[in-house]
């Protein structure tokens, strides 16, 4: 089994890993103290929330399946060796399952508060619905021959695809209002430290262990935190250089007619939104 060879590298690892932890965690209360205070979730996308959902709860599979079954863990190392540290840590976990408390929390908001014209897209359901069908059927491929690591892989894959396209629909949501109002830049400031820090946590692991199997050994967390910090830096262009005018004011009152999703359904009516 494989153990830490610095003392130093280990310990910039946890901090590394808990500061990631605290910026991605803190960074879901920015949004859900806006809302509260204005008592209003127009601005804020909705099939970003339901796609954010389905993303952090299979994430949270992977990462609790991973660091706490024994059989998933020898499964890993038998794939990429038993010298290779496992690379799923204490964090990682907390922060899933807090993540998926705190966007269940946000989605609530949605249904207690003045939404406008905005709903859930017909293609966002739709998306969703075909995740997790095919999700229920890699158990059932899964269950023959006990490939646990294989479905665990499966649901990290999940939370790559859903961190690629669940920001699609804000930013579009943006450009069309011309405005970020709604939409908390505190969440994507701690988003984007959050980020950082994770990509700096893998690498005090690899550089212990002079080997980056670490990175590609859990390829859905290294993806994790590239996509999340592409859209950080574009949604910071959209707040601080596209869109700065209105980016501060609390009212909800906004500019209904141009919240329609970016994620589109068949159906025309223009009230379709995300």
């Amino acid at each position: 089994m494989a153990s830490w060879n610095s003392l130093p590298l280990e310990i910039s690892y946890q901090i590394f890993g808990w500061i990631a932890f605290f910026s991605w965690s803190i960074s879901f209360y920015p949004q859900a103290i806006l809302n509260f205070r204005r008592k209003s979730v127009v601005g804020l996308n909705f099939d970003f929330l339901v796609l954010n959902l389905t993303k952090h709860s299979s994430y949270l599979i992977y990462n609790a399946s991973l660091f706490f079954s024994p059989v998933i863990q020898r499964q890993y190392h038998e794939k990429y060796g038993y010298k290779e540290m496992i690379p799923v840590a204490a964090n990682d976990v907390a922060f899933s399952a807090h993540a998926v408390l705190l966007t269940a929390i946000t989605l609530f908001q949605v249904i207690i508060y003045d939404r406008g014209n905005q709903k859930v897209s017909k293609t966002c359901m739709a998306i969703t619905s075909a995740v997790w069908i095919s999700a229920a059927v890699c158990v059932f491929v899964a269950l023959p021959n006990q490939s646990w690591l294989w479905l665990i892989s499966v649901f990290n894959t999940i939370q790559v695809i859903m961190t690629t396209i669940k920001y699609i629909p804000q930013a579009i949501m943006n450009f069309g209002r011309k405005s970020t109002e709604g939409w908390s830049i505190g969440n994507i400031l701690l988003d984007l430290l959050g980020g950082l820090m994770n990509y700096a946590q893998m690498a005090m692991q690899s550089i212990d262990q002079g080997s980056w199997v670490n990175f590609y050994g859990n390829i859905g967390k290294t993806l994790l935190s590239l996509v999340s910090v592409f859209f950080d830096l574009l949604f910071m262009f959209q707040h601080y250089v596209l869109y700065p005018s209105k980016n501060d004011i609390a009212s909800p009152k906004v500019d209904l007619e141009n919240t329609a999703p970016l994620l589109k359904s068949s159906d025309p009516s223009p009230a379709e939104n995300a």
